[in-house]
């Protein structure tokens, strides 16, 4: 569940940015069903921040009030744009979340993966896939000689010599079944389908049926499924499980 994403506060009160709204969030989406929590963490005055001095803090309030599922940190150029200063935060990180998100399709991603896997810390290697979604999707596997490659082929170019602590998190523009059979034959990792706006729930519906893992959140999405602007991530959470258990009971008849 993505909890706030890169949205400000001009986006709406059902986005939590402060540690006290983020852990109130955070406890009703899970009492709602969330099985995982993605937070950006902010500073004081609403930036993205990687700081131990941010991220640790905040991770310990929300594990202190409660939030008993594995929490995820974005690891991006939102909270730091240097490659080399990622880096350098991750390390210094004295309290760790459970997983992190390592977007592809930014440079530094493949030295940034392994580093918070050196720590302990589960990766998920976000790669956007189809439309304007993924702006070197020309770059990928079948390119011509000469092309940079791009995100998905980033990621093939790395071993997966741990399979059980990285997952592949596929950004789709559109709930085109035709590129998730494109990714049968990556290697054996676990595999969550995420879109974003108009994207997010016919993705969430296609992750459904093809037994992929899915997220939802306000950090995705601002309405629920029948347009309406979601008042909570809770809210959110509860349309997402009503969807994955209606695909289930349909695909058991």
């Amino acid at each position: 569940m993505s909890l706030n994403g890169a949205r400000g506060r001009a986006e709406g009160g059902a986005v939590p940015l402060t540690p006290p709204e983020v852990v109130e969030s955070a406890l009703a989406a899970v009492a709602a069903g969330a099985g995982e929590v993605l937070v950006h963490p902010r500073t004081p005055c609403g930036r993205e921040s990687l700081s131990p001095r941010v991220v640790g803090p905040l991770l310990e309030a929300m594990r202190g009030a409660g939030v008993s599922v594995p929490l995820s940190v974005s690891a991006g150029i939102g909270a730091e744009p240097d490659p080399a200063g990622r880096l350098e935060r991750v390390r210094s990180w004295t309290v760790l979340p459970d997983r992190a998100v390592v977007r592809f399709a930014e440079p530094g991603a493949e030295e940034l993966a392994r580093a918070l896997l050196a720590r302990g810390v589960a990766v998920d290697a976000v790669v956007p896939l189809g439309g304007e979604a993924d702006g070197r999707l020309a770059a990928e596997p079948g390119a011509g000689p000469g092309s940079e490659p791009g995100p998905l082929a980033r990621f093939l170019a790395r071993p997966v010599r741990d399979p059980a602590r990285i997952r592949l998190a596929v950004e789709l523009a559109s709930a085109d079944p035709a590129l998730v059979a494109g990714v049968r034959w990556l290697p054996p990792v676990p595999l969550q389908l995420f879109g974003r706006e108009a994207a997010a729930w016919p993705v969430l519906r296609l992750a459904a049926r093809c037994g992929a893992g899915a997220r939802t959140g306000v950090g995705d999405v601002l309405h629920l499924p029948d347009g309406r602007p979601a008042r909570s991530n809770a809210e959110l959470v509860a349309a997402a499980r009503e969807i994955v258990g209606a695909s289930a009971t349909a695909g058991s008849r």
